[in-house]
């Protein structure tokens, strides 16, 4: 039995993907060394994005960036969704889902008329299966909670900003999938605090797991 009280996205995926991975990482608390430089340019872009949307005066961030990195937040900075009125950015939100407790810390939620949009950048690759991402279940959710009567599911939508292939992925929320979310996220979460034994999983996964070479597998 864990004692997790709040549960993020990142903790139902790792535990979908190995569940002995999920010990290592969120109860015992190991972490392991990771190349900085894989999330530099992310980071960024993040802070930029943060800095643009508050006005506060970028320009000699800006002079700073490699001609990649210029080109990612020109295009970052011409996304129709990025332009929509701003409501906060960097934002953590978290909310009661009946025993549990869910977190999540938003790019930056926009608004027009009668829709708010969460939006997620993305420097590397989207996922793959975007309307069921742990991160897009979350995060709707969790607005949703907060937002409460204010307003109804389908005025809500997340959007996957997708930098690298210049794109956007857009889920539109509506009542049908707050149920499906809600059902999926309480049975991880759940599955989690029950289990006693965490279980690892063996398949071709494991030659790129930052735990390999201290799994019981």
């Amino acid at each position: 039995m864990t004692n997790i009280e709040m549960y993020y996205p990142n903790m139902p995926k790792t535990y979908s993907n190995c569940p002995f991975m999920y010990k290592l990482k969120y109860i015992d608390k190991i972490t392991m060394p990771q190349l900085s430089s894989w999330f530099e340019k992310g980071k960024k872009i993040h802070a930029l994005a943060n800095f643009y949307l508050k006005g506060q005066d970028i320009t000699k961030l800006e002079q700073n960036l490699t001609y990649e990195e210029k080109e990612i937040f020109e295009k970052l900075k011409n996304n129709v969704y990025f332009q929509k009125e701003y409501v906060n950015s960097e934002y953590n939100l978290s909310a009661k889902l009946g025993n549990y407790w869910l977190g999540g810390r938003f790019d930056a939620l926009m608004k027009d008329e009668n829709d708010y949009y969460i939006l997620d950048y993305k420097t590397g690759s989207a996922p793959k299966n975007p309307e069921y991402d742990f991160q897009t279940m979350f995060y709707l959710t969790i607005l949703n909670i907060f937002l409460g009567d204010k307003i109804v599911p389908e005025n809500l939508n997340f959007v996957y900003i997708d930098l690298k292939n210049n794109q956007n992925i857009v889920i539109n929320f509506n009542s049908s999938l707050k149920e499906e979310y809600v059902q999926r996220i309480s049975n991880v979460c759940k599955k989690i605090k029950e289990d006693t034994i965490f279980s690892a999983k063996q398949d071709e996964r494991c030659a790129f797991c930052e735990y390999s070479k201290i799994c019981r597998g």
